[in-house]
């Protein structure tokens, strides 16, 4: 029975002062730092991506995320039409582009 009766005593003395007021703190200061280090980042990232996409034109060469290179032979909305190689154009999502590349790049690699 002393066992127990210690344990009561112990939970007596209640929490430090402050302590409240330090966990709200640390919880904004952990959100603040993950704004910095994860949220922040991807969003200028996916600002730079649609600004790309939306700046797309004809006759652009560029390469997919899945890395085909192609010249882009038409455009729709939410589609590029690619020319890939003589008389091969194939579709893709506008989405799906990963860089325009510098015109004479597609010559230049053979």
């Amino acid at each position: 029975m002393s066992l127990f009766i210690a344990s009561a005593h112990a939970q007596e003395a209640g929490a430090p002062p402050g302590g409240d007021m330090f966990q709200i703190l640390f919880l904004v200061g952990l959100f603040v730092l993950f704004y910095f280090i994860a949220i922040r980042p991807q969003r200028k990232r996916q600002k730079e991506h649609a600004e790309m996409v939306s700046q797309l034109n004809k006759g652009d060469e560029v390469v997919t995320s899945s890395g085909i290179l192609g010249k882009v032979t038409g455009l729709d909305d939410n589609y590029m039409v690619l020319n890939v190689a003589n008389n091969v154009e194939m579709k893709f999502q506008r989405v799906h582009l990963h860089a325009i590349l510098p015109k004479g790049t597609l010559k230049s690699i053979g």
